[in-house]
């Protein structure tokens, strides 16, 4: 289940949410998007990028 919530890297968040990676990137970088660090990689679960984004309309 926890596989099919997981995104891997900030082109597929970008994808999922219709922005782009850059801005996801910058929006992790001051602490508006939850995401998973496994090294260089960032993970993202589908959940919380919609949980993040209900509360901000």
């Amino acid at each position: 289940m926890l596989a099919n919530d997981l995104l891997g890297g900030a082109k597929a968040a970008a994808d999922y949410i219709g922005e782009k990676p850059r801005a996801i990137y910058h929006m992790v970088e001051n602490g508006l998007l939850p995401c998973i660090r496994k090294g260089r990689k960032l993970y993202f679960r589908k959940s919380e990028l919609e949980e993040a984004f209900r509360s901000r309309q």
